[in-house]
């Protein structure tokens, strides 16, 4: 047996050598050198003869006269490397094989060298110059955000390499264009891909990249997916408030209430801009960051209201104001003219990217089918494909709920987000809208109340679960923010199903209050709502879309007798559409309409 593995290792040898001397096969190549080469790996001076067609006397005077035997190792692969580089630059066509083989015989050939200096001088620093620079006197202190070449060839391919169709389409896009600007689906990796397109960019040339979003919190969304994709691709650690790269280029995360953000100059990438309130002023700050010609703008949002101050931007009309009947442009923003990217006559690059592009793009994170179980035809339209909502018959429009949205980072001094205990000892009150089954979602929101009559609430935290939860699942969701908060009051719609989640909740917050809808319940939560609102008296995040969309979609109808009014989101036979909404109301309706809190959730109330 030993003897068979002897012979069969002798064959793999023999048969790696046949290989090599077959892609060495010209007429012009120097058969000693590829005779030294054959040698080098192991074969014997007969072999050589046999495949070559060469007198082995011949071969073993170049052996003697060339002294192959008395080259050290690494000459050895230094010759053959070498070799092999020439012949893959002479190449007249070359794919991405060949350019990656030549990367790494390049980074071959550099090892090598370390290793051939190292011999000469027997220092460790010789074969990694980072022990150098660490021992280097004076001491520094270490540099930070630091990328070597390896580094930033590794972050390309992997950004190349993971790109869908679509994304592929920005990214060309953003070469020649200096304004781009997309109306997109929810969840399609639009702020993932403008991340780590903005850092490449600015490891490449040099340039800042700005990110604005309608609030702190959510540019920092930015940051996380530049950091990650960084230490995942690169194993690079990226630091400070700003990232500052090794070539000058900071990459800057503002929210739109930042003072200073006029200071800044860059590339600019404006997140859920029909979305943020006040857009007009906004964008005269925006626009004046990149206003050179070496700078571009990225502008992209799922829609909102066709009320929205940015629908006149997308729309060109913004463009028309103020310009003579000859100087004005007209364009097709539908989805037919847009779907594949079309630079528009104001200057600016739209698209349109609905969830059924994305499909045809490549992207294979969604279920449409259940997507549409979860979500209503309407929810589905405004958040997956692209659709404005007519806000006009919404009891609560966006030019309402614009007056809550707030940057709350910056505005909330005593709102930890990241803690334990997000608001140490404040009291707060939790709103729960249950799931009753189906394509139905439970809806959860912790609101902080005034801290006197009149003053303000605060929405600090809101959560969403869609056909995940059963009523004991439900319920300890509940228990768990009560681990968070100085929780003391609970209010839960008992209407349906939700019945099962407010009998566990009871074993473990007894004054937990049920409600148990009515036309009249309704009608005082919304009134009560729209009281909250219309005073100014309801703060929650400027980032959190979905919270808005909840509340734009709630309006009044009629009973199905016809003979009174009352309130739905889009199906009559779905009271807990618009699920966020509904659960803020639950917990706003703690403080009667007079406006006077009404204790701190002591007694068990079920309206009837």
């Amino acid at each position: 047996m030993c003897q068979l593995g002897h012979r069969s290792r002798q064959f793999e040898g023999f048969a790696r050598a046949r290989s090599l001397a077959g892609m060495l096969d010209d007429a012009d190549f120097d058969p000693r050198r590829r005779a030294r080469d054959l040698y080098w790996t192991g074969l014997r001076v007969a072999r050589i003869a046999e495949m070559l067609g060469i007198k082995p006397q011949t071969i073993h005077s170049w052996k003697y006269r060339d002294g192959w035997d008395e080259v050290s190792p690494v000459e050895r692969v230094s010759a053959v490397t070498e070799a092999r580089y020439i012949q893959l630059v002479n190449m007249p066509k070359k794919g991405n094989g060949e350019y990656k083989e030549m990367d790494a015989l390049l980074r071959a050939m550099e090892r090598t060298a370390r290793v051939t200096k190292y011999q000469g001088s027997g220092k460790e620093a010789d074969l990694n110059p980072n022990i150098e620079r660490r021992n280097a006197a004076p001491k520094r202190k270490p540099e930070r955000n630091v990328i070597s070449d390896d580094q930033l060839r590794r972050m390309r391919e992997a950004f190349r390499d993971g790109l869908f169709g679509y994304q592929q389409q920005w990214w060309r896009a953003g070469q020649t264009e200096r304004i781009r600007n997309l109306l997109k689906s929810r969840q399609i990796g639009a702020t993932w891909y403008f991340s780590q397109e903005a850092l490449i960019d600015a490891l490449d040339t040099g340039r800042n990249q700005i990110f604005l979003s309608a609030s702190k919190a959510q540019a920092l969304q930015f940051k996380s997916y530049v950091k990650k994709f960084a230490h995942d691709t690169a194993e690079v650690e990226l630091t400070g408030e700003n990232i500052l790269l090794p070539n000058g280029a900071e990459l800057i995360f503002l929210g739109t209430n930042s003072r200073t953000a006029q200071s800044y100059h860059g590339n600019l990438y404006v997140d859920e801009y029909f979305w943020i309130p006040r857009f007009t002023e906004l964008r005269k700050v925006a626009s004046g960051m990149a206003s050179q010609k070496r700078w571009r703008s990225t502008y992209f949002s799922t829609p909102s209201a066709l009320s929205h101050e940015a629908y006149p931007f997308w729309s060109g009309a913004l463009f028309n104001r103020g310009r003579a009947k000859a100087d004005r442009v007209q364009f097709d923003v539908t989805h037919e003219a847009l779907a594949a990217g079309r630079h528009c006559e104001d200057g600016q690059w739209r698209q349109i990217v609905t969830i059924l592009d994305a499909l045809a793009g490549g992207c294979d994170l969604f279920d449409l089918d259940q997507l549409r179980l979860e979500y209503s035809p309407e929810e589905l339209a405004q958040l997956f494909m692209c659709q404005f909502i007519d806000d006009g018959a919404s009891v609560f429009p966006l030019s309402l709920l614009q007056r809550c949205m707030v940057d709350s980072l910056q505005v909330w001094d005593d709102y930890k987000p990241f803690a334990l205990r997000p608001l140490g000892n404040r009291e707060v009150w939790i709103g729960y809208d249950p799931n009753n089954g189906g394509g139905d979602s439970a809806a959860m929101v912790v609101i902080a109340p005034p801290a006197v009559p009149g003053g303000k609430f605060r929405l600090i935290e809101r959560m969403q679960f869609r056909n995940k939860l059963d009523y004991e699942g439900q319920a300890a969701q509940i228990k768990a923010a009560c681990g968070r908060y100085n929780v003391t009051f609970v209010g839960i719609d008992t209407t349906g199903a939700g019945q099962g989640v407010y009998q566990i909740v009871r074993q473990f917050f007894p004054t937990v209050t049920g409600y148990h809808y009515s036309l009249e319940l309704k009608t005082r939560m919304v009134l009560k709502a729209l009281n909250v609102i219309h005073n100014g008296r309801l703060e929650f995040d400027a980032g959190w879309t979905d919270l808005a969309a909840s509340f734009m979609a709630i309006k009044q109808v009629s009973t199905p007798s016809g003979r009174q009014m009352t309130y739905q989101a889009g199906r009559a036979e779905d009271i807990n559409h618009a699920d966020l909404a509904w659960a803020t109301m639950h917990a706003l309706a703690h403080e009667p309409l007079e406006g006077v809190a009404s204790g701190s959730g002591k007694a068990i109330m079920e309206f009837i």
